[in-house]
């Protein structure tokens, strides 16, 4: 109230349920699903508002929590007193586990009541995941999804870049002896053929193919390429377009 914080910011903040967030400000602990939940809830609650959770935890053990009772008692319906008998004979075995699988049970609907709030209608309650479940769920996110691991198409055509970085001389043909270009490259040019084949003057331009850079060597002697969709193969300077 001092902060100035609603109840349902704090639901929303700390994923607890609004019912128990107010049975905690009421002291109503045994509204709540056990000592170990309470424990959970106070140090959640306590840590969103700048308070000593672990003081706070202490408090609550020492004047609040059940010394001899387990946590899950309160599911358990007490009999009425005067009816319970004097001279109670040992539970068998079979007794004991009918109560460890009640115990069980009633564990499984302790989870289901932080599963989400009833009177809010809206956020649900804390999540409650094992260490295996978190590192599955890490995998399952790192897996790529199919659409990413899904090949894609071969391409069809040559798309070819020239980005010269001088003026330089160039030629470019379809593969089957029609220029496309002839003269002097002095800004970038795109060809888009189902073959093309390329005279450069001079090594110092950038050159893509499909996106892919091509390597040219060095020096500033001319090179000659013949490209296709599936590569690209060196031309000898007699075999290049215009020569």
């Amino acid at each position: 109230m001092r902060q100035g914080i609603d109840i349902k910011e704090v639901e929303a903040a700390t994923k607890i349920r609004g019912k128990y967030l107010r049975a905690l400000e009421n002291e109503e602990f045994e509204l709540l699903p056990g000592s170990t939940f309470v424990r959970t809830f106070i140090r959640s609650y306590s840590e969103f508002l700048g308070l000593d959770s672990q003081l706070l935890v202490e408090e609550y053990r020492a004047q609040h929590e059940p010394r001899s009772e387990s946590d899950m008692q309160h599911f358990a319906r007490q009999p009425p007193r005067g009816r319970e008998r004097r001279n109670a004979r040992p539970p068998s075995r079979g007794l004991l586990a009918l109560g460890l699988i009640g115990v069980l049970f009633a564990f499984i609907i302790v989870l289901g009541l932080t599963g989400g709030d009833d009177d809010a209608g809206g956020p649900t309650g804390a999540d409650v995941t094992t260490p295996d479940e978190r590192r599955q769920a890490d995998t399952r996110r790192r897996r790529p999804s199919p659409e990413r691991t899904r090949r894609k198409p071969a391409a069809t055509d040559v798309r070819l870049q020239i980005r010269p970085t001088e003026e330089t001389y160039l030629c470019v043909d379809d593969g089957a002896g029609r220029v496309l270009f002839q003269g002097t490259l002095s800004e970038p040019r795109t060809f888009r053929q189902k073959r093309l084949r390329m005279n450069l003057g001079r090594t110092s331009a950038m050159v893509r193919v499909n996106g892919r850079p091509v390597p040219l060597g060095g020096g500033s002697d001319s090179v000659g390429f013949a490209f296709t969709p599936r590569g690209r193969q060196p031309l000898a300077e007699a075999e290049r377009p215009c020569v």
